[in-house]
């Protein structure tokens, strides 16, 4: 399953740290993260529960940049 999270991050390096963290989460297959739309993409591997996945998913973004968002609507 994919969706879609609206994002607020300051820059385009800042979106690659975050994208590389996301990648890393257990529960993900893919993301993407694009400064110029302020979205994140992500991919989550079968059978994973999307709430929590996405729960870690922006702790470990919060650990490379700080002041990132991510809205779980």
């Amino acid at each position: 399953m994919k969706k879609t999270y609206k994002i607020e991050v300051d820059c385009a390096n800042c979106a690659l740290k975050m994208e590389e963290a996301a990648k890393k989460v257990e529960g993900v297959q893919g993301a993407t993260v694009s400064f110029m739309t302020q979205k994140m993409k992500v991919e989550f591997t079968e059978g994973a529960d999307e709430r929590n996945v996405m729960q870690s998913v922006r702790k470990a973004c919060k650990k490379v940049e700080d002041d990132c968002e991510i809205f779980l609507d």
